[in-house]
């Protein structure tokens, strides 16, 4: 199955931070799927490291205002050509992140606290009927990828 996955879960020092967060369980599942890496904040143009960003009502903003909707935006856009592209029906994405984070996501004050929802990127590949997990779902993914063989 080809499966998109956040970059940065695979090592990749694409988070806004500068570094990745490899989930070393992805290796063992890399030899039964196809993984498509992407980072759609990198996709939408912006730089690594840079500014930490928060959603909030319905804007990527950084804690001192600076509006990053536009880049969010098409680098969900661009995320969702790929996974058109590789014919891609699930993703393994960042948990909580503005741009991948599936369920919960950080609150928009930029004091740690999470609420749910979803970032733009999971938002507009939900929407085209992409299976989304995260990598606190792997669990899940895998029951599920067994089921769809």
């Amino acid at each position: 199955m080809k499966v998109l996955v956040s970059a940065c879960l695979l090592g990749l020092d694409c988070r806004y931070c500068g570094t990745g967060k490899y989930i070393h369980e992805l290796k063992s599942l890399s030899q039964e799927h196809q993984f498509i890496p992407v980072c759609p904040e990198q996709l939408g143009g912006l730089p690594t490291p840079r500014n930490p960003v928060e959603l909030r009502e319905g804007r990527a903003l950084e804690q001192e205002g600076t509006d990053r909707t536009e880049q969010f935006i098409k680098g969900a856009a661009e995320t969702l050509k790929l996974a058109e592209y590789f014919e891609c029906k699930t993703a393994i994405l960042k948990a909580n992140s503005p741009s991948c984070g599936y369920g919960q996501i950080y609150d928009g004050t930029f004091k740690g606290i999470l609420k749910e929802g979803e970032g733009l990127t999971s938002a507009l590949l939900k929407k085209k009927g992409i299976k989304i997990f995260s990598e606190e779902g792997l669990k899940d993914f895998k029951v599920y990828a067994g089921k769809i063989g």
